[in-house]
């Protein structure tokens, strides 16, 4: 069992940087893909960005590339999202997700299966 509690969100210009971070409960918080999702105000819930249980492999949402940045510290088991260059359109709901053991890296995380999830944060980007 994972227990998933995101912190570091709040409200940010645009242009402006945020971190996120999703503390893990769990012995074998190592050995888990871990990933963040969005929801904004009447849309589904959006991948964002997954890495690996090594850290060495990520994945990245188009809309997300080149300004966010996903990190991980197993030691800490802590997983990051770093946001720069936040864009009104960045304001969401945003949720750490952790993959079962065992389960495969795959070159599309965002249709995997997440099985465990945080209660969000709330990012709100003022234009």
């Amino acid at each position: 069992q994972v227990q998933l509690v995101e912190s570091g969100g709040g409200l940010v210009q645009a242009g402006g940087s945020l971190r996120l971070s999703c503390a893990a409960s769990g012995r074998t918080f190592s050995r888990y893909h871990m990933g963040w999702f969005r929801q904004a105000p009447g849309k589904e819930r959006e991948f964002v960005a997954a890495i690996s249980w090594t850290g060495g492999s990520s994945s990245y949402a188009d809309s997300v590339k080149g300004r966010f940045t996903i990190s991980r510290d197993n030691a800490k088991n802590t997983v990051y999202l770093q946001m720069n260059s936040l864009k009104s359109e960045d304001t969401a709901i945003y949720y750490c997700t952790a993959t079962s053991y065992g389960t495969n890296w795959s070159r599309d995380m965002s249709r995997i299966k997440y099985d465990y999830w945080g209660q969000g944060t709330q990012v709100t980007v003022s234009s």
